[in-house]
This record gives C-alpha cells, structure tokens and sequence, in this order.
C-alpha cells in the first residue's frame, strides 16, 4: 500500500508563499502522475495542478496560473507545489494525488490565506 506523506501547509498573508510537499512511499510500480487538488469549505474537490513522469506533461487550474508551479524530485518520489502571490481564495485543504497502476490520496493539509 503507498503511504504519502504530505506537509508544509500552514497561515500565510496574502502576497506571501508557501511550498507544500507530498512524498509517497511503498510504492510497487512506477509512479505515472502527480497532482494538487484543493477543497475549500462548502465547495468541490478541484484540480489545482498536474505533472506526468518526468514533467512532459503539466497541467494547471486557470486560478493559479502564474503563480503556483508544480515540480517533482522522482529520487525522492515526491511531489512539490511552490504557491507564490497566495489570495485568499487559495484557503483550501490541499491533496495529493499520486497515480500508478492505482490512484492514492493524501490526508489533505490545510492552508490558509489571511491578513
């Protein structure tokens, strides 16, 4: 079973940045894609960002292009999202979501955009 290990959520003032990680292990087969998603309170679960293996492929949500950037460190199986210029409509529980021959989920970790 994959474990993924998710962290770097936390309170930031608009303007200001964050890095959230998700790291997975006790993975069988090789990793195919990662991806963020985002739920905020009341709302659906919505794509923020995804990145095939080896990066050929990236993928974001309108709302964050330009600022938040997707990468991977494939060594370290883990997946990053560098969130610069944070609004607070960014305030979301953050996922991972990590797919191989299956599809993982991380617990989810909040970040919060305020003043």
């Amino acid at each position: 079973q994959v474990r993924l290990v998710e962290s770097g959520g936390g309170l930031v003032q608009p303007g200001g940045s964050l890095r959230l990680s998700c790291a997975a292990s006790g993975n069988r087969f090789s990793i195919y894609a990662m991806a963020w998603y985002r739920q905020a309170p009341g709302k659906q679960r919505e794509l923020v960002a995804s990145i095939t293996s080896g990066g050929g492929t990236i993928n974001y949500a309108d709302s964050v292009k330009g600022r938040f950037t997707i990468s991977t460190d494939n060594a370290k199986n883990t997946v990053y999202l560098q969130m610069n210029s944070l609004k607070p409509e960014d305030t979301a529980v953050y996922y991972c979501k990590v797919v191989t021959t299956l599809t993982y989920w991380s617990q989810g970790t909040q970040v919060t955009v305020s003043s």
